[in-house]
C-alpha cells in the first residue's frame, strides 16, 4: 500500500487481498472477551468528519482503540472550521501535533487529495462529496469473499442512486480488481454523466431496466441496494418516491424473483437505508440479507487499514 488511501483505484489486487486476509484476522478480535491489541500503541488517530456519520465513523473510532491507538474524534461543528478557518489551516493545524494518520470525511469531492498533500500523516478518505470512499468498498467485498468464497466471475449488481453515490464508485473499481463481474442499474436522471465511456474502458455493465437484470440469463450474486440521497439533490430526479420504488426498489416480489432463481443471491446495503423506498422490509430483514454483515465487516477492514498503513511491512508511517 501506499501512505494514504483515497481512493479505490490506489489498490491493486494485491493490496485488496492482503486487506482482507487481514481482516479476516482482526475480525477474530470481536469475538474475545477482551478486544484489544497492542498493535498500534503509541500511535495518534484523528478521526476529523464534516458529515454526519454513524457506522464509519464509529467503526473507525472502535478500531483504533482496539488496536490501542490514541484515537480522536473530531467534527466541523466542534472546531475551528465553524469559525471561518479554512481546511487547509485545520489540517495543518493537527499535523503540527504529529498525529499518525487523518481519517476525514468531507462533503467536497477532492478533499482527501488536498489534504494528503498538505500534512505529513497518512490520510484515509472515509468519504468525499461524490467521489469515492474506498473502506465502504473493502468492506463490502470482505463480506461477500466471507459469503460466496472468492469473487472472480462472481455477478454483483449495483441498484439505486448512482448520481450522488461514492460508495457506487468505489464498488466498481474494488469487485472488478477482484475479478468480479458488475451491472450498475439506475434511472436515466440518476445515471452520471460519462458512465457510458467509463463503463466501455474498463467492462462493467449499465442498464435503466430492473427487472430486466434480475429476470436476465446472467443472475446476481448479489444485490446491493443503494440509499436515494436526497439531502444532495437539488431538482426532481423522479416524480414521487412511489414510482421510484416501483421502478428500482428492492421490493417483495423482485426479492421474490431473486431468490427463485438463486436461492443464495446476497441482499446488501451500505446504509442508512430508507426502508420502503429503495428497499423494502422483507428484503432488508430476509435471510439472504448481509446487511449487519456489512456492518461487522466494516470495523474488521478499518483494522486492517490501520493496520497496513500504521504498523504493517512496509508502512509509510
Amino acid at each position: 500500500m501506499t501512505k494514504h488511501l483515497i481512493s479505490s483505484a490506489d489498490l491493486t489486487r494485491a493490496d485488496v487481498e492482503a486487506i482482507l486476509d487481514t481482516a479476516a484476522s482482526m475480525h477474530d478480535v470481536q469475538r474475545r472477551e477482551v478486544k484489544k491489541l497492542p498493535t498500534l500503541r503509541g500511535r495518534t488517530i484523528i478521526n476529523f468528519f464534516f458529515e454526519d456519520s454513524t457506522r464509519t465513523r464509529s467503526s473507525f473510532e472502535i478500531a483504533g482503540k482496539w488496536m490501542s491507538a490514541d484515537t480522536i474524534n473530531l467534527s466541523a461543528k466542534g472546531s475551528s472550521t465553524s469559525k471561518g478557518e479554512s481546511l487547509r489551516d485545520s489540517v495543518q493545524t493537527i499535523n503540527a501535533m504529529a498525529v499518525d494518520a487523518l481519517v476525514i470525511r468531507h462533503n467536497q469531492s477532492g478533499a482527501c487529495q488536498q489534504v494528503a498533500g498538505w500534512v505529513n500523516a497518512s490520510v484515509i478518505n472515509a468519504g468525499d462529496g461524490t467521489h469515492e470512499h474506498p473502506t465502504q468498498a473493502l468492506l463490502d467485498a470482505y463480506t461477500l469473499r466471507s459469503r460466496i468464497g472468492e469473487l472472480d466471475g462472481k455477478h454483483v449488481v449495483i441498484v439505486g442512486d448512482l448520481t450522488h453515490s461514492r460508495v457506487f464508485r468505489s464498488n466498481v473499481i474494488t469487485l472488478m480488481t477482484l475479478g468480479a463481474r458488475v451491472t450498475v442499474v439506475a434511472p436515466p436522471t440518476l445515471m452520471p454523466s460519462g458512465i457510458g465511456s467509463w463503463s466501455a474502458t474498463d467492462g462493467f455493465a449499465t442498464s435503466w431496466d430492473f427487472d430486466e437484470v434480475l429476470s436476465g440469463e446472467d443472475r446476481p450474486d448479489a444485490v446491493m441496494m443503494l440509499r436515494v440521497q436526497r439531502e444532495r439533490m437539488s431538482g426532481g430526479y423522479f416524480p414521487t418516491p412511489r414510482e421510484y420504488t416501483v421502478g428500482y426498489g428492492l421490493t417483495r416480489p423482485r426479492l421474490a424473483t431473486l431468490l427463485q432463481r438463486n436461492p443464495d443471491v446476497l441482499v446488501m446495503h451500505p446504509g442508512p437505508m430508507n426502508r420502503g423506498l429503495e428497499i423494502s422490509a422483507d428484503a432488508a430483514d430476509a435471510p439472504s440479507s448481509v446487511i449487519l454483515d456489512q456492518v461487522s465487516s466494516g470495523l474488521a477492514v478499518r483494522m486492517a487499514v490501520l493496520y497496513h498503513l500504521l504498523a504493517g511491512e512496509g508502512s509509510a508511517a
